[in-house]
Order: structure tokens, then sequence, then C-alpha cells
């Protein structure tokens, strides 16, 4: 199969290859409502997501920046807090504590104005779709989306000039991550055509990303202007290079609207061209919308849940925000640009994916997919493994094709193991666990591994974020040991499971806490366990030591014992989930708090399972069913914390379904308790697994029984295979 066909089955048939399913199941996409997690009350953690269009795991996320600028708390470019709209640009990122991308953007005017107000009456958003009235000039823009192209559709008010701005120098806030435009360029090259790329750096360095528009009818008129707003020639010019380019283009007076055709690629304007013609040859928006709509229906059905109409909206919006990316990056034939900057060719039938937010989406959003997902898991996989040939260890925080280096670990590794362990099928595991090994021993950023193998710890006053890196490096580790184990490289085992064990050197008796120590061996004081740390400077990662105590995924066992046995650790937890001292200022990230568990931030998740680990679960029931109730709703301030591209999505989705995989490699789920009475995971071999739940009383938490394939379950896990063979989970709840 050819690069061109395989995008247009992923373009065309997608919403085909679940068609039966969706007819009988229902219409899904009606359930998500995308304006869930876009904005934050009284100053609280938003979700930052944004309520664009998108289709799944595209390449264009066409939205409305409400921000000249965005960065940090409006990371995705759109705050529901906000009621003036800049434009609406191509690319963002979903739910990160970071902005990037936000690229071309395009806004519409009968005059030369670049910003309108607006209400949210007069906006609506469903999958693959989104709706505005810029109330300035009484403008209707409507968008919706291919993988690689963003459609518009502009209706102006009768007898007024069709305008539209293209600017290339409107990007993410120019005071962060030293962003700067390096080059751009705008070019007319058909009468109804504009072409040009734009040059820039930022937390992903060095991006490029090349365009072509196709509009509805022929340009009247362009006006170009530089950064400083001089203009260029006159009426009639065509081309300007620079690094702040913009357009005013003009269509002249006319009742039908103007629709435009945005096609992207990050190799060329050749491959944007190819894109457009693969996917979207025509003017018709009502088919691209619909198509999106299917799309994202037959997405969305491969979990088919049933309960009341707000709860679904929830966990159906949860879903679709985990299914926005990764995102795809090569192009219709086949062809990516390789971290180096060259161009490579991927093999026929193969994607490469990119927005790779690993410290958040190893945990829960990576096994997620190994479920509903395996084929897309292959190509997240192969993908870094891609990345680990050109860049020689796997990637840390992948955007656009480069590392920026975020966060701790390198949480890649879980990722592949999992899917080595699961036996995904379609990846080479002679590579595979060559990039595993490589990228735990070559040193990089935040992980020196000659100083991690001569201390057996992270010293805090070597290697800043001490005990942080410490304990998810041992869980990076362990996870390299499971997978030489398997292929037999008993050295490299023993080495690693050795290594596993690292986290055991900053257990401190005195306080029971995993504290610093520094390259001497000797504690750090003075020791305070609810002091926060960020990304930098303090021995903890966007966290303070009650938050990180948990983190031992791989060995849960052991630290029960460390703690003092089964008794303490439950006495632990339980003051975990109460104490509500405080000391100093808390980090940024920290927020959705239960206690000192902070649902709003990744290393908390697993935490409310851990009760299992001591025969408590009835506390894992009451907190699992209380965080999903008080901690998510289906409004815009619906998220405790920021989404992290799809993980703390992930996260409802698995606690809706009644299980979790506290160890995120291990194959195995830990029992919660089910949202639904019933839910059904339509597997990708043809089989069901359904879960369903019968409840003496509404909102009730005591298990009485536990059923799997109509026989009594005791154990507090269920296997990645007891799932992918199909079959009954059942919970009989008082």
């Amino acid at each position: 199969m050819t690069h061109t066909n395989l995008m247009k089955t992923l373009y065309l048939t997608l919403s085909l290859s679940l068609s039966a399913l969706c007819a009988a199941a229902g219409d899904f996409t009606k359930y998500v409502d995308p304006f869930i997690g876009t904005g934050a009350i009284d100053g609280g953690l938003s979700g930052n997501n944004y309520p664009g269009a998108t289709v799944p795991f595209g390449m264009v996320q066409l939205s409305p920046d409400t921000h000249e600028a965005p960065d940090w708390y409006n990371a995705s470019g759109y705050d529901h807090n906000d009621n003036r709209i800049y434009g609406f640009s191509h690319t963002r990122l979903s739910g990160t504590g970071a902005s990037d991308l936000i690229d071309i953007l395009v806004m519409p005017t009968v005059s030369d104005r670049n910003v309108s107000s607006f209400s949210h009456d007069d906006e609506k958003a469903v999958p693959g779709y989104y709706q505005v009235r810029l109330a300035d000039e009484g403008i209707r823009a409507e968008l919706t989306a291919t993988p690689h192209t963003g459609i518009h559709r502009y209706t102006y008010p009768a007898g007024t000039p069709r305008n539209l701005w293209l600017d290339l120098d409107h990007s993410a806030n120019k005071g962060s991550w030293g962003r700067r435009i390096i080059n751009a360029q705008i070019r007319q090259t058909a009468p109804d055509r504009l072409e040009g790329y734009r040059v820039i750096t930022g937390w992903a360095k060095l991006r490029k990303i090349y365009f072509v528009i196709e509009f509805s009818e022929p340009i009247d008129s362009m006006t170009l202007f530089d950064g400083d707003g001089r203009k260029y020639g006159s009426a009639d010019a065509t081309l300007i290079n620079g690094r702040s380019p913009r357009a005013l283009v003009s269509f002249g007076e006319a009742s039908r609207p103007v629709v435009a055709k945005v096609s992207l690629s990050a190799v060329s304007g050749a491959n944007a061209r190819q894109n457009m013609e693969a996917e979207a040859k025509t003017f018709d928006f009502e088919s691209y919308a619909a198509e999106a709509d299917r799309m994202w229906d037959a997405q969305l059905g491969k979990i088919e849940a049933k309960g009341e109409p707000e709860k679904l909206t929830t966990f159906y919006t949860a879903l679709y925000h985990m299914m926005i990316q990764p995102n795809v990056f090569s192009d219709v034939n086949g062809e990516w640009v390789t971290p180096d900057y060259s161009v490579a060719k991927l093999p026929d039938g193969e994607n490469q994916y990119t927005t790779f937010s690993l410290w958040d989406t190893y945990r829960a959003a990576h096994p997620l997919y190994t479920i509903i997902e395996p084929g897309l898991t292959r190509d997240f996989v192969n993908s870094m493994l891609r990345h680990y040939d050109y860049y020689g260890y796997l990637p840390v925080w992948q955007l656009w094709g480069q590392d920026n280096y975020c966060m701790i670990g390198n949480h890649a590794i879980p990722v592949v193991a999992d899917a080595l362990f699961k036996d995904i099928p379609g990846i080479d595991k002679t590579h595979a666990w060559e990039a595993i090994r490589n990228s735990s021993t070559q040193s990089h950023p935040n992980s020196p591994f000659s100083v991690w193998e001569r201390h057996g710890y992270m010293p805090e006053n070597v290697q800043t974020q001490s005990v942080s890196i410490t304990l998810e490096m041992a869980f990076d580790d362990w996870c390299a040991a499971r997978v030489a184990e398997m292929l037999g490289d008993t050295v490299s085992a023993e080495r690693f499971d050795r290594r596993a064990l690292f986290y055991k050197n900053l257990h401190n008796p005195a306080n029971n806490f995993f504290a610093p120590k520094d390259d001497k061996g000797d504690w750090i004081e003075p020791f305070d366990p609810l002091r926060y740390g960020a990304n930098g400077g303090q021995p903890f990662t966007e966290g303070n030591a009650w938050q990180y105590y948990w983190y031992v995924p791989h060995d849960v066992e052991c630290l029960i014992a460390l703690t003092g046995g089964p008794k303490e650790f439950e006495r632990k937890l339980d003051t975990f989930f109460t104490l509500t001292d405080s000391s100093g200022e808390k980090n940024d990230n920290i927020s959705g708090l239960i206690g000192q568990y902070a649902h709003g931030n990744e290393p908390s998740h697993h935490v409310a399972y851990l009760y299992n680990y001591v025969n408590k679960p009835e506390k894992t029931r009451r907190l699992v069913s209380h965080i999903m109730s008080d901690l998510y709703n289906n409004k815009y301030n619906g998220y405790a914390g920021n989404d992290d591209c799809g993980e703390m999505s992930a996260w409802y989705v698995f606690g809706a379904l009644g299980f979790y995989p506290v160890n995120p490699a291990s194959g195995r789920y830990d029992l919660g308790l089910p949202l639904f009475d019933e839910c059904v995971i339509h597997l990708p071999s043809g089989k069901e697994f359904k879960i369903t739940a019968d409840r003496k009383t509404a909102g009730g938490t005591n298990v009485r029984k536990i059923l799997l394939n109509g026989s009594r379950h005791r154990p507090l896990t269920i296997s990645h295979r007891d799932i992918t063979e199909g079959g009954t989970l059942h919970f009989e709840i008082d």
C-alpha cells in the first residue's frame, strides 16, 4: 500500500471500520463537549484544552486563539474566561502546561481589524467542527479539519468587503523558550492560492512549517506587510519574505461565503500540496465536517458506555481528549523530517507520530492505547525507535519531531517495554532492546548515568531534582531489566535489576520519607516533607516528599516493608489523604488536592489504588469514586489540572472502566470501582470485554463480589490477557 493510499485509508475509512458497530451503538460524538477543560475558576489550574476542530491523531488542530501570544496559563491558545479572538491558527498543544506551535493564523474581517470580541452564547463546538460569531463585524466563522488540512468557512454580512488576514508573525509568546521567527514567506502562486513557510524556534527547536492555502474563489487583491506595519508594494504585490510577514487578502463584496483550505507539511510546500490533493480536493465544507464527525464516532465507539447523559459527557470528552494526540507527523507520501532535519521516507503502511508528553502519558494513556489502539501503539513505538536512530536515545518529550527534554527520566522506556511485554505486533524486539539499553546507559539531560551507578542514587548537589529522578529512573531500570530478561540478556537484566533498587538508598528511616543526599552520602538538612519543588533547584519535581513517597510502582511490596508493614503503610496513606498542612508556596502544578494528594499532577495518580496492596480495597473504591465525582465535571472548568496531552483524561477513562495500571508496564490492572452499570470495550480482534455492575443503591462503593467470566475473582487485579481475550468482569455493589 502506498503512503497516499494509507493516509486516504486513515482519513476516509476510519469511519467505515466500525460502521456496523456505530450504527447499532448510536451517536457517540453527541456526548463530547470540547469546551470541557478550557478554563478555570477563581485562579485554579485549567485543563488547557481547546474547543477547535481536529480529527483523531491529526496534525492540524484548528482553533481560535484568545490571546495575542499564548503562554503558560493559556497554553492551547484558548481560555474560556476570555472574550476576544485574535484569529484561528492551525497547530497547538492540548492540555499542556507550556505553549508552543500556534502556527499559520487566519482572521476574517470586513475592514483590516485583527481582533474581535465574541460571546460564548454565539459559540458551538463538536468533535471536528467549531463555530463562532465574531461580534465586532458580524462574521460567522466555521472550522473543520482533515489530518493535514484545516478547512475554514467565513460568512460575511451582506454588502461588506470579504477580507482576511494571513499572519505568520502570530505565535506563542516570544518571551518564552527563546522563541523567535527565523524566516518566513508568503507567495501567491495562482489566482486562488497562497503558499509559504515559517521557520521558528522555541520549546521545540527549529521547526519548519510549510503551508498551501486554496480559496473557493480568486483573490481580488492582496496587501503585504512586515512586522512594523509597513506595506510592501501595491495592492497587486504577490510575494514577501521576512521574519514577520502578514497579508491582508480581499475577495470583494458578494453574498457567498469564503472557504479556505490550509494544508500543512513539515517537509515541503510540494508535500503540503500533495496532502491537500489526497485529503481535501473540493470546497464542500459540510462533507469535511461530516467526515470528521464519522471519524470521531468510530474512534469513540471503541468503548461503549451506558449511563446518565452527564456522566457520559464527561467520559466521552475524556476519551476524545486522549485521542487528539500523539499527532501524525509524516505526509501522505510517507516523508517526514528526522531529528537531524533531513528528510526520510517510511516503510509502506506506517506513519510517523510526534507530540509525546511521556512523563505524563506513560502512566495511563499509553497503556489504554495498548487495549483499544494496538495498531497505533505499534506506530507510536516505531516512531520513538526512529527518533532513537537519529538521536542516540529514546525521546523524553518529543514535539514536532524534536526533543525539548522537558521533565525527568526517560519514560519512552516503559512505553516501549509495555508494548513488547504485550506482544504488540510489528515492533522489532532487537531494535527496541537496543534503544532501551542505550537510552539507559548513554547520559543525557537529567540522566547522568555515571553518577547514577557510582553513587546508587542521584546526589542533590550533583543532579538537582535528585529524589524524584532517583525514584523515576529506578522504575525505568526495572522496565529495562524485564525486557533484558525476556530476551535472555541475563547480564543486563542483573545490572538493571540492581539499579531498579537504587530508590532504597534515599529512604531515610529516621523520618520514613525519601530524602535527598549529597555526593558524600550525607542526608541534606533541613528536610521538610511538605516543601514543594518545581523543575530544578529542589529535590522534588513539581511536588513534595509526601507526593513522591509512593512512587515505587514496580516494587510496592518492598515499599510497604520500608514503611513498616501493611498497618503502618495504611496509616501513612490515611495521613496522606487527610493532611492539609502546607509549607511555603505550592508549586503551580499542585491542584485537585485531597489532603496531600494532588490529582492535578501526575505523580499522585496511582496512589488511590495502593490501598489494594494492604487489602483495603474499600478505601481505594471510595477514593476513586470521590475523585471521579468531585474532581471532574462536564463544564468548562472540568479538570482539576492540566490535561497533559490526555493523561488526566486517561485516568478518568480507566477509573470509569473500573481498573487502573499502577505499574504501567506490568500488564496488570488494579481494580477500583466502575462508574457505569455497563461498559463494553470493542477490541480490534472483534472480541468484546464487558464491565458490568449490579448496584443495590445509587452511589454505593461496597463491592460484595467480583466475577470474571462467571467465576468468583478474588485477586484485586486483572491481566491484559484477561481483557484482550474478551469476556465479562462483573461487580456486585451495595
